[in-house]
Parts: C-alpha cells; structure tokens; sequence
C-alpha cells in the first residue's frame, strides 16, 4: 500500500454521475474562454501547486496537489463550486456540495485509474474517457496549472488502464446502441448493393450510417424533417437526400429501413410502408432505434418484416453490461498494481526535487570560498595557476553534484524494490 504520508498532499473533489447526478454536472462546465482564468483562480483558492481538470458529460473532476496540509471543508468545496458558477441558487448548491465525493493521497490516485479505465464510468468499459483524461491534462499542461506529481498521477492512471483494457474483458462485447443495432442488421446478411433508406439525421443515424459507409453499403437514401440536414448526411457518401414530407411519395422500393427520429407518434404507419414496398411481399427489414418506436405496430403485423427495436438492443446491451462487471475483480488487481508503481515514481521525484537544490549549494559554497574566504590568496596565484585551480574546482564540483545524486536514487530504488 502506498505510505500516506508521502502523498497525502494529493487531493480530490468529484462531481459525477453516481453523487450529483447527470443533471447537476452541466452547472461546472467550463468553457475555453474562461478555463485558463477561472483554474487559476480555483488552483489560488485551493492554495495548490498543481490542479488537473476533467470535464466530461458525466463527471466534473478536480485533482489537485496542495501546497501545505489542506482540508476540504464543506464550505471550501461551496466556495469552489461558486467560482465556476456564481448563478447556481443557494438551496441547490447545499445539496450538490452534500453529495461530492471528495478523497485524498492513496484513494485520490486510486479513484483517477478508475475513471481512466472506466471503471467508474456510466458505460462500464467505454474506451473514450481514457483519452479524455489525457486530453484535460494535456489542456492543464498547457494552460500552467500542472507539474510533477499530477503528471506522474496521470501517467499512472493512463498506463494502468491500457493495461486493464488489454488484459481484462471489460471492453469486449459493445455495449452502445448503434454498434449493437448495427451488429444485428450484418446478421441479416444482406448484400452491398442493398437499398437502405435512412429516416433521421441526428446522432444516431449519422453513426449508424457511418458503419454502413465503412462496410461498404452506398445506396442509401436519407429523409429528415429538415432537408439541409439529411443533405448534409447523404453529403458524406454522394447519397440522396429528401425532406421527411417526400416519404409517402418515395417509389424507388428498399431493402432495409434505419430510423430514429423525435417524432411523438409513429413516422412509419401502415399506409406509408404499403406505399414504400409498392405491395412487394418479401421481408424487409426495419431497425428502429427511436423512442417512442417511429413504426407503428400494425407495420409489423400486417407486413413480412423483421423488425429490431430499441427495447431489444437495450436487453443486448444489459446483457453485455453485466458481462463486464464480472471483470471489475480482476481490474482491481491492476489498479492496485498501478497505485505500487505510483508510489515507486512520487518517491524518486520527491528525492530528485529535493537535490535540485544541492547543485545550488555547491556553488553558493565555491563562489563564497572563491570570493571570499581564500580571495586574498588567490589574488597572489599567477595567470595560469587560477586557470588550473578552477579547472579542478569546476571538475570536484559536477563529481560532487553528480555521483551523491546518482548513490541517492540508487539507495532509494534498492528500498523501493525491498519493500
């Protein structure tokens, strides 16, 4: 285990999706104008040395490393939350700041491999935050607020978390809707050539649309409510756009049928699908990722389709969610490793830290031998004597610097390796 004492200037305030919950996190949101200022400020208050920010949709993170013995109070933690956003009403920011979890040394750093991991993520396994995490720092690096013990706290986290991503199961079988959905519509084995109309240009379909482009299907046409929005879509394979209104009048047939939409009834209705297959009798296929469903139920008992909908990918992907749970025990041995490998990195660094300042001392000592206490002997050396005199005491100087430093580590690295 990690000696406390040796990093319990490490501290940690988390706002996320298990304490404050997800409608709370927006409030601390930084934007890039404002975000070198308002750390600084926060760093100021924090009276830290060092502060890494990670902003992500379900968390707002503060790791900081502190100057001197620092305890979060809970007005300390309101007083921050106020520096990011003055307008939070006052009921409101007592009950988020009642509910932040708040941490330090060893459970500071075990909490960062976690999130780096996802392990204390809302999707169990999502590979995103990882590089999320390398990013803020990569923002905090650049803005000043960070040094050597978050970036060796970082370094950690992302290390461990490649590790656990490699040799645990915790990424395997997706848990997203789209690469679900997606995986069930290759199932269905249908060709290249394939018509496929798309219905709906948010989010969703564009990713949808994304794993059809890849895996080679181009006839695809898009229809959305707005028509610059379906073109811009289409736009990125040359395909056909239409507005939502031409849906009914579309006569070209199709083999399968993407949708998600924010319609509040059905967009599909028995009258249009008819319309669509122009009374063809094979199977279609529909994938529907809307909620509520855009194909109304009479579609499906009055047609030859086969249908996937939103409520049996989510099943898929509980499933999947609790496939990867099961490897958190696992996970946990790596983190625990990570925190051993932490400590080894912040004892060296402290140690290295500490010398700087022997080089210094050195030569404070040899200016003042030099300028004071052998001044008036010197004075009677001639030309080439004082050049080989500070030959020697520049040589006796770097050996004096160089090879105490280098026993030093070495001494500290051999108790490292036997503890």
């Amino acid at each position: 285990m990690i000696d406390l004492q040796t990093v319990n200037k490490i501290k940690l305030i988390a706002l996320t999706h298990k304490t404050v919950g997800l409608d709370n996190i927006g409030y601390f949101h930084i934007d890039d104008e404002t975000f070198s200022s308002v750390l600084h400020n926060i760093k100021k208050r924090l009276n830290a040395d060092e502060l890494l920010y990670i902003s992500t949709c379900n968390r707002v993170e503060f790791l900081f490393y502190a100057n001197e013995d620092y305890t979060l109070s809970p007005e300390k933690v309101k007083a921050l939350l106020l520096d990011i956003n003055p307008q939070i009403p006052s009921g409101k920011i007592e009950k988020i700041a009642s509910k932040i979890l708040v941490a330090e040394g060893e459970n500071a750093v075990r909490h960062l491999i976690e999130v780096a991991s996802s392990i204390d993520s809302l999707v169990v396994g999502e590979r995103e935050i990882i590089t999320q995490v390398r990013k803020s720092y990569e923002k905090c690096k650049e803005a000043g607020l960070t040094k050597d013990y978050i970036r060796l706290a970082v370094k950690t986290a992302v290390e461990t978390a490649k590790k656990i991503y490699t040799h645990t199961n915790i990424s395997k079988k997706p848990v997203s809707v789209v690469s679900l959905a997606f995986k069930e519509f290759q199932k269905r084995n249908l060709p290249n050539d394939a018509k496929i109309l798309v219905i709906g240009a948010g989010q969703t379909n564009y990713a949808f649309t994304n794993f059809l482009v890849k895996n080679g299907y181009t006839d695809i046409t898009v229809f959305n409510r707005t028509l610059e929005k379906a073109q811009a879509l289409a736009s990125k394979w040359n395909g056909k756009a239409f507005p939502l209104s031409e849906l009914a009048n579309f006569s070209e047939g199709f083999d399968a049928l993407i949708t998600c939409t924010g319609a509040s009834g059905p967009v599909i209705t028995p009258e249009i699908y008819q319309q669509l297959t122009k009374n063809e009798l094979s199977k279609k296929i529909i994938v529907d990722l809307a909620v509520p469903n855009d194909t109304a139920p009479e579609v499906l008992t009055r047609f030859n389709v086969d249908f996937v909908d939103i409520s049996y990918i989510k099943q898929l992907a509980d499933k999947n969610l609790e496939y990867r749970k099961q490897e958190l025990a696992r996970c946990k041995e790596f983190i625990e490793e990570g925190l051993k490998e932490y400590e080894s990195l912040f004892k060296i660094r402290s140690v290295e830290l500490e010398m700087q300042n022997v080089p210094r001392k050195i030569k404070e000592i040899k200016q003042k031998a030099l300028q004071e206490v052998y001044a008036n002997e010197l004075r009677d050396l001639d030309p080439n004597s004082k050049e080989v005199l500070e030959k020697i005491i520049s040589y006796m100087e770097k050996k004096y610097i160089a090879e105490p430093m280098k026993l030093a580590k070495q001494i500290l690295l051999e108790n490292i390796k036997k503890s």
